[in-house]
């Protein structure tokens, strides 16, 4: 597959996509996935991992959508986004349209594309382009609709179809818009050798001319914590006198090993003429700090960082309270929540997980309980995720009791719990050595709706293994093998692994697992395996 693209690349062009949807996952300033189209740039505090949004950068002349009047195109994305029966999906809205005799235009379409993906309705925007693109004699397909359909592709279908995609574009659209989107999927999906080959191919047309591409490797490399290699891409961009921008020397930040390096580089950030340190400088910077318990220097940035705060950003207080929580400072947290209220009148989801998330690291757990209930009465759509930070406080304090009677309330009032939520569930019973019940909530958690996007903890797995060890009860060990096997976890090699470590010592069934996760007499195994599955 790599020589067939690379052959096809040879004689394309290349550049950067415009990416996915606003992104916001933890409550620190930058997760390190992809750049996407967003202008949020964040650091995670635990993993200290990097989101950059460079939308505002480089548009690569497409439209600028925002400046153009609110017209039909908001009642077409209602009438998708409200679809009684959404597997009629956005073609039978947009034939709708058309027979009540309003023809839509591209433009109107383009800005209906551009909000679905906005709420990261992703298989609805990829079917508005396969409508335009039965329709090629009334709408011309330009690069830049190919590269966000490449990049739909990548979000609908996976890596695979997304290079299919891009091998039957005509010549004339592979050119560096479409080349930029397959880097950018390359990287969310961490395909390392296949991103670093296409980088390549970039320096060969001449199209590694400003920062976008050196950002989006950085950011790569930093998921996959080769630091030296965000050293060298910027050492390249300095042989190169590529200008790097506030994203690079962000990136840049968060990849040093210590204080005085990170110091270092904004120091060098404050020499550049063209460079205004913004708020997820400072995010980052404090990230660092608490990271190394210096928070003192973390309140000082954190101060610096509520300085920069322009317009109506909701963002910027999700971090500052989450920030403030990592350093404990109580006061400045409940300070923060209250100038964030004052100014939005209503809060959404993310924010209340912020601030429950902050009380919870400080152990506020009546504060946090309390914000919970609050969000619960004004809430505008369930969050699994805002619950489980409490029952997790819960299970975390051997308080499983609690964890169940609030798991209870949490249901009652019409949450819909995740797997997650059975996740953590089943750690509290790891923890008081029950494994049926532990058992029973980790098969809720491989059967719940969404459970695809969901990975079972490597620990909570090894904890139920080297349970049932001690409890004696291999069947319990095979039936959860079995459905690792079948959710296509023992696929993975690192997951392989963690059962080959937890079990290496014992004996699976009529097959034994060694070190590396693979099972002597696998037929034997799977067969067993099938038949427990088919129990469940």
């Amino acid at each position: 597959m790599t020589t067939l693209l690379q052959s096809s690349l040879n004689n394309k062009n290349l550049s950067l996509s415009l990416s996915s949807s606003p992104c916001y996952s933890s409550p620190l300033p930058f997760k390190l996935s992809t750049l996407n189209l967003s202008q949020t740039q964040s650091v995670c505090y635990q993993s200290l991992s990097v989101t950059c949004s460079i939308s505002k950068i480089h548009s690569y002349g497409t439209v600028d959508y925002e400046r153009r009047p609110i017209v039909r195109w908001n009642d077409i994305y209602r009438r998708i986004s409200l679809m009684e029966n959404p597997e009629l999906g956005s073609v039978s809205v947009l034939n709708q349209w058309e027979n009540e005799g309003k023809n839509l235009t591209k433009w109107e379409l383009s800005r209906v594309v551009k909000e679905l993906r906005k709420y990261r309705r992703h298989k609805r925007a990829l079917e508005v382009y396969d409508w335009m693109n039965n329709r090629q004699e009334r709408f011309r397909v330009s690069a830049s609709d190919a590269a966000i359909q490449l990049d739909l592709v990548a979000k609908v279908h996976g890596v695979s179809s997304a290079e299919r995609f891009f091998l039957n574009l005509t010549d004339n659209l592979k050119d560096k818009r479409t080349h930029g989107s397959l880097l950018n999927v390359y990287v969310h999906y961490r395909l390392k050798d296949k991103a670093e080959s296409l980088l390549d191919i970039m320096r060969s047309k001449g199209y590694v001319i400003h920062s976008l591409p050196f950002n989006v490797m950085m950011t790569l490399y930093m998921n996959l914590k080769e630091y030296d290699k965000v050293d060298m891409l910027i050492s390249e961009m300095k042989e190169k006198n590529i200008r790097l921008d506030i994203y690079s020397y962000n990136i840049w930040l968060s990849s040093g090993e210590s204080i005085k390096k990170m110091e270092q580089v904004f120091e060098q950030m404050g020499k550049d003429p063209a460079i205004v340190p913004n708020w997820s400088t400072f995010s980052t910077m404090a990230t660092i700090y608490i990271k190394m318990n210096l928070f003192e220097k973390a309140e000082d940035c954190l101060r610096r960082l509520e300085s920069r705060i322009k317009g109506r950003d909701r963002i910027p207080f999700h971090y500052l309270l989450s920030l403030y929580g990592g350093v404990g400072n109580k006061d400045e947290v409940y300070r923060v929540w209250s100038t964030y209220k004052s100014i939005f009148p209503t809060i959404p989801n993310l924010g209340y997980h912020a601030i429950v998330s902050s009380l919870i690291r400080i152990d506020d757990i009546e504060g946090a309980e309390k914000l919970y209930e609050e969000w619960v009465s004004v809430r505008s759509s369930d969050d699994a995720r805002l619950g489980n930070l409490l029952i997790g406080w819960y299970v975390k304090n051997d308080n499983i009791d609690k964890a169940l009677s609030f798991f209870e309330h949490m249901t009652d009032g019409g949450s819909v719990p995740n797997s997650n939520t059975w996740e953590l569930l089943s750690e509290g019973y790891i923890a008081d050595k029950m494994v049926s019940e532990a058992l029973s909530c980790l098969k809720k958690a491989f059967a719940t709706d969404g459970s695809k996007s969901w990975k079972p903890k490597p620990l909570t797995l090894s904890a139920f293994f080297k349970l049932c060890q001690d409890e004696d009860d291999a069947a319990s060990t095979e039936i959860l093998i079995a459905l690792l096997r079948k959710s296509g976890f023992l696929e993975n090699e690192a997951y392989a692994s963690i059962i080959g470590l937890s079990l290496s010592d014992a004996t699976i069934g009529k097959g034994e697992l060694s070190r590396t996760g693979d099972i002597v007499d696998r037929e034997d195994v799977d067969d067993d395996s099938q038949m427990l599955l088919n129990q469940l």
